[in-house]
């Protein structure tokens, strides 16, 4: 199923029956101020677990994503010290995805690491669906290799043909970027850029 949006003025409907779709355990593909991404409600596990058998990610080896509406509930989801959320606040919404400790309201399947990597796309889209779901949106980029021709990670329809029957529902937001997010690494005490993507880091 595809469904257009746009950055505002979407029908209340469309928003209602996505966030339905997220709480009954389906997964979405969705626009990030980055690349589509494919996605699930963070706290349901069995959800989170679908993502990581499409993608093929064992999350006892790789950090796994959340996207927040905004900061104001942060420290249910992670741990972050006064320095740490001046920064994540003078750089969300944007590009960045910032690793931290997670915290206790995140499922077990997110402690294997014992870190949680924090979004807050600076894309309306996924923002007002996070907002009126009141839960974190687990989030990781669709799945793609170096074979596949671009299109089929930029455009909608196209990522609806590929993934159509593996996702409950595609969002389509426009053409799709191809920069990832930058990671910035704060679990130490001190921010540690691990992959410059799109975002530039804002320091002072």
């Amino acid at each position: 199923m595809l469904i257009k949006l746009y950055n505002n003025n979407n029908n209340p409907k469309d928003i209602d029956q996505i966030v339905q779709i997220l709480r009954d355990g389906g997964v979405i593909i969705y626009p990030t101020d980055t690349m589509y991404a494919i996605g699930c409600h963070a706290l349901q596990v069995r959800s989170v677990e679908t993502i990581c058998r499409i993608k093929d990610i064992d999350p006892k080896k790789k950090s796994l994503s959340i996207i927040c509406y905004d900061l104001s509930n942060i420290s249910e989801y992670a741990k972050v010290d006064n320095a740490t959320f001046k920064l994540m606040k003078r750089n969300l919404p944007g590009a960045f995805t910032f690793i931290l400790t997670s915290g206790n309201k995140l499922p077990k399947i997110f402690k294997n690491r014992k870190e949680v990597g924090i979004r807050v796309p600076d894309n309306p889209i996924i923002r007002e669906i996070c907002r009126e779901l009141d839960a974190p949106i687990l989030t990781t980029t669709i799945p793609w290799n170096n074979q596949d021709v671009i299109e089929y990670l930029t455009n909608p329809e196209l990522i609806n043909e590929k993934f159509g029957n593996e996702v409950d529902l595609v969002i389509d937001g426009g053409i799709g970027g191809i920069e990832p997010s930058t990671i910035v690494d704060c679990t130490s005490g001190s921010a540690k850029i691990i992959r410059q993507g799109k975002g530039i880091l804002e320091n002072a």
